[in-house]
């Protein structure tokens, strides 16, 4: 594997075959997805530390949705990766439904795990209080409260592991740059679901509050070509609580899929 800092990201890269572009979500880094990755053999597989999150520094532009699609996509083609899958978790998601709309060449198959809409107002207002608490606590307070919101009871009872992954992931996120990642994700919008017609894997988890099972099949009505698998006991962070079954789901998913 080889790590890189390219377009103000730090970028892995690692295998030969048809490209995997990963998006980690809010609190993530390519790591999210590090426990799939083994099922991906014959894949290149590329993720990426957002700007901002993770090892990647925080950038002098505004973070939003639009900046990071476009760092996206001159990191990819820098790289020569051209039309690839896109995964996603959490704000990755819906970072990728922006990328499949816009640059729809560019991609070929989209999978979402925990996938999100255009926050409702609520929402908006709590990322806006989660970035206040990360500027003014750190983040601790912000790994505490959202480690005991996020994961299902069966994971915060029997997967001690994974309790203590998705806490450290928050932990060792900038504070600034989490913050700035929770306003950019309070001020999104949906994107244009009339314009995405790529094969799509939607993934959720049946105790997943962010992405709740309506959440995901209101998506895969509004995409159309779209397919929805509700986990059983698991929550928002589903390729850590449910690595084997999501790694499963996008190996059979994406090799049915020719670039």
């Amino acid at each position: 594997m080889t790590s890189i800092r390219l377009m103000g990201m730090t970028v892995d890269s690692d295998g030969d075959g048809p490209p995997i572009v990963m998006l980690h979500g809010l609190g993530g880094t390519s790591n999210s997805f590090q426990a799939i990755v083994a099922l991906l053999a014959g894949f290149r597989i590329v993720r990426l530390d957002l700007p901002g999150a993770g090892r990647s520094p925080l950038p002098v532009q505004q973070l939003t949705v639009r900046f990071l699609v476009e760092a996206i996509e001159n990191a990819t083609v820098h790289l020569g990766v051209g039309r690839a899958h896109i995964v996603g978790h959490s704000f990755g998601t819906l970072i990728a439904q922006h990328l499949a709309a816009s640059r729809p060449k560019r991609v070929a198959s989209l999978t979402l795990f925990g996938p999100i809409l255009e926050p409702q107002d609520a929402a908006r207002e709590r990322l806006r209080h989660r970035a206040a608490t990360a500027r003014q606590e750190g983040m601790c307070t912000v790994a505490d409260q959202l480690t005991g919101s996020v994961l299902s009871t069966t994971t915060a009872n029997d997967n001690p592991v994974a309790v203590a992954f998705v806490r450290e992931s928050h932990m060792r996120q900038d504070a600034e740059g989490f913050a700035r990642s929770c306003e950019a994700l309070a001020q999104a919008e949906k994107a244009d679901h009339r314009l995405i017609d790529c094969p799509t894997l939607i993934v959720t988890g049946d105790e997943d509050a962010i992405g709740p099972p309506s959440v995901a099949r209101e998506l895969a009505d509004k995409i159309g070509n779209a397919k929805t698998v509700v986990l059983h006991r698991c929550g928002h962070w589903t390729p850590i609580e449910k690595s084997k079954e999501c790694g499963k789901l996008l190996s059979e998913f994406v090799r049915g899929i020719p670039i």
